[in-house]
């Protein structure tokens, strides 16, 4: 019987790097494309001020199956990845997870704006300058070739710290907005990475051509775009259709439980297999609902956890 380890949040940093988890992301939503891949919606269980969410998932051709679990209260989230073999059943990992979580939902929005956005996209706006905001940037500039970054935050301190951190660590230009509309008009690609129960982006702000990438609302009584984004949107895709139908606060804020918008929204890993067009044309607009899927953390964990039994990396569990 192998010997499970055990990595920190240091080590998964240390480890991993935005293009594995660009791979990890792709082969998890081929494999769901593909019937390949089997898991289970979040659940939130519900404590005593605290919440604990499960996202099961099964990779059988990539050898894996876990889940993610994390914890929310008021002190903050604790995230972590179990990690087992799919054939042997044995235990191979246990992952600390903020950091893979992070980069993960990164990739998935780098995934989506590759099949979705225009190959020549070169303007980035980013509402919301926190902890997801990073690394959305840094996968969206590893898919397009943006030359300038605005960033827009409720705190003007926040958003200088990142137009400057963009600047200095991809070497692109990049400008702190003071509002939404002025980071959002002219941009090709627009990320919504905000706690917002609100709208932030209004639909009638977006060009001609843009792609967005909404993040921050997997919660129902949350919602980041307004209606007129998703009703200008000629393509709209999510991570998973039945989780949306729980999660998605901007599409149940638009079109009720029921109602007829749902008809309009496909899966990333329909547009991944080539079954729909991300982009019918050059002017359309397309969007992204990012809720994320236990799926993308398992194969993102599994990619971490063979990099670093190569290295010789964590800690072995007796």
């Amino acid at each position: 019987m192998e010997v499970a380890i055990y990595l920190t949040e240091r080590e998964v940093t240390e480890i991993l790097t935005m293009d594995e988890a660009l791979q990890a992301v792709e082969e998890a939503f081929r494999a769901k494309a593909e019937g390949a891949a089997d898991h289970r919606v979040r659940e939130r269980l519900r404590g005593d001020g605290t919440v604990l969410s499960v996202m099961p998932a099964a990779l059988p051709g990539s050898g894996v199956m876990g889940l993610k679990t994390y914890a929310s209260g008021a002190a903050g989230s604790q995230f972590v990845v179990l990690l087992f073999d799919a054939r042997s059943a044995e235990l191979l990992a246990v992952i600390e997870a903020d950091r893979l979580g992070q980069m993960r939902t990164g990739a998935a929005s780098g995934l989506a704006t590759r099949l979705m956005a225009r190959p020549e996209a070169d303007q980035l706006a980013v509402l919301g300058a926190g902890w997801q905001a990073r690394s959305q940037i840094e996968a969206v500039l590893a898919v397009r070739p943006i030359r300038m970054v605005r960033v827009y935050s409720l705190s003007a301190d926040r958003r200088e710290r990142m137009a400057a951190e963009v600047r200095e660590r991809y070497g692109v230009e990049a400008a702190a907005e003071e509002n939404a509309e002025a980071a959002v008009r002219g941009a090709d690609v627009v990320v919504t990475a905000t706690t917002s129960v609100d709208p932030v982006l209004l639909g009638r702000w977006l060009k001609p051509g843009a792609h967005v990438n909404a993040v921050g609302s997997n919660r129902p009584d949350r919602a980041e775009v307004d209606a007129e984004a998703l009703e200008r949107a000629a393509v709209v895709a999510v991570d998973d259709l039945q989780q949306a139908r729980r999660e998605a606060g901007d599409f149940l804020r638009a079109f009720g439980p029921e109602g007829e918008g749902w008809g309009r929204v496909v899966e990333l890993g329909e547009i991944l297999a080539g079954r729909v067009a991300g982009r019918p044309s050059p002017d359309a607009i397309t969007l992204f609902d990012s809720l994320g899927l236990g799926l993308e953390d398992v194969a993102t964990a599994a990619r971490v956890f063979r990099k670093a039994t190569a290295m010789g990396a964590g800690r072995r569990l007796d």
